[in-house]
């Protein structure tokens, strides 16, 4: 069972907290374009700074494959978090270096500390021991509130919390794990949503939830593999040649509860005068056309099948939602979503894609619960660990 907060020490006034959290926004012109992460942490550093400890946060933002990179720099972040937090935020780079260590010496009372990428030091990602020693300088205990890094074994997410004790998780990364661990037990009926493009990413999940849910929803890319694993004709769309047996071996464990489209939104480019878009079904599928979202009837249906659930889980959209033409299935499921909500059941949103769908809908108010991390929460409803959380238990100091 992880450390929580509550488990921490009563008395953390002036000491230094090294928090883990995730500020891997978007960045425009210099600028947070996003700062929904930025916000999701605010609650754990207010927590913090009201017992007068003294936030020290390490977080990475993009790949930089382990070399500066000034476009990847954490720099425009500390301003945004001064903003939305309304404290002092300092800023200190690199973030293994004797200025940052010097840095989290002297912060005061109501000041916080933000250290550049982590990502900068090709040790970060290898979960190098010396690197780790270094960042665990910076503190006098660990918080890791970065839900969407703890499936990754990297120097600030288990290298860091292995060598500094106290650890303990965030107030982020204990409500996303309480809410994925509902989904354990649900309440019924239960209903999954798959999307977005690889099964293979998702076939351990699908695999448990085919044994758990009472219904699979599937749209996306991923639908496609399965209606050419059926051995239906899917012309050019996107197929994951390699997935299916995968996709043969999860309709053999689950058939009778696995819904795939009846009907889809193509683009025909075969006429050569331009491209059109049609809804067909999905036995109609001619060579020249790809499928690209779900169609009319199948959103019908899938609606319908969300009335009245008592749990649903979604991950992945139901089509190439980006594009306003092949956005309805998405769309219509962030709706059915907050309809299920509002009818008091629970709803997990899992993470990328099907989040932004949320948003963009206008709904995240309008769902129980949008996690921060897809592919940690994938792997905690998988397999129900994840190394970053592991390593944050009560352990007795060496």
């Amino acid at each position: 069972m992880a450390r929580t907060l509550r488990d921490l020490p009563a008395d953390l006034a002036g000491k230094r907290a090294l928090v883990r959290v995730d500020y891997n926004v978007p960045l425009d012109a210099g600028q947070v374009a996003d700062a929904t992460r930025i916000e999701a942490s605010l609650p754990t550093l207010r927590w913090l700074l009201r017992r007068d400890a003294r936030p020290v946060l390490l977080s990475h933002l993009g790949r930089p494959a382990g070399r500066p990179n000034p476009a990847l720099s954490l720099k425009p972040v500390a301003s945004a978090l001064a903003d939305l937090l309304g404290s002092e935020v300092l800023f200190s780079a690199p973030c293994d270096g004797k200025d940052a260590l010097r840095a989290s010496r002297e912060l005061r009372s109501g000041q916080v500390l933000l250290l550049e990428n982590t990502r900068f030091l090709p040790g970060e990602t290898a979960n190098d021991e010396a690197l780790a020693g270094r960042l665990a300088r910076l503190g006098d205990f660990f918080v890791n509130d970065a839900f969407g890094t703890l499936h990754r074994a990297h120097a600030s997410t288990t290298g860091v919390p292995a060598r500094l004790n106290p650890a303990a998780a965030g107030l982020l990364v204990e409500r996303e794990v309480e809410a994925l661990g509902a989904l354990d037990r649900p309440r019924r009926p239960f209903v999954v949503a798959f999307g977005g493009a690889k099964i293979a990413d998702k076939i351990e999940l699908m695999r448990r939830f085919v044994e758990r849910a009472d219904l699979i929803l599937v749209g996306g890319a991923m639908a496609n593999t399965f209606l050419r694993a059926q051995g239906i004709e899917t012309g050019a769309s996107l197929v994951e040649e390699a997935a299916l047996d995968l996709a043969r071996s999860i309709l053999s464990a689950g058939e009778e509860r696995i819904r795939l489209p009846t009907d889809v939104i193509v683009v025909d480019r075969s006429s050569g005068a331009g491209e059109s878009v049609a809804d067909v079904r999905v036995d109609a599928i001619e060579p020249g056309m790809a499928a690209l979202d779900i169609g009319p009837e199948s959103r019908g249906r899938y609606a319908e099948a969300l009335r009245g659930c008592a749990a649903f889980f979604w991950n992945g959209p139901m089509g190439l939602f980006e594009d306003p033409r092949f956005a309805a299935g998405t769309l219509a499921i962030a709706e059915a979503a907050a309809e299920v909500t509002a009818t008091g059941g629970f709803t997990v949103i899992g993470g990328g894609d099907s989040a932004a769908a949320i948003r963009r809908a206008g709904l995240l108010d309008h769902v129980s619960h949008v996690c921060t991390g897809g592919g940690a929460a994938l792997e905690y409803l998988s397999s129900g660990r994840l190394p970053g959380l592991d390593v944050l238990v009560e352990r007795r100091r060496p």
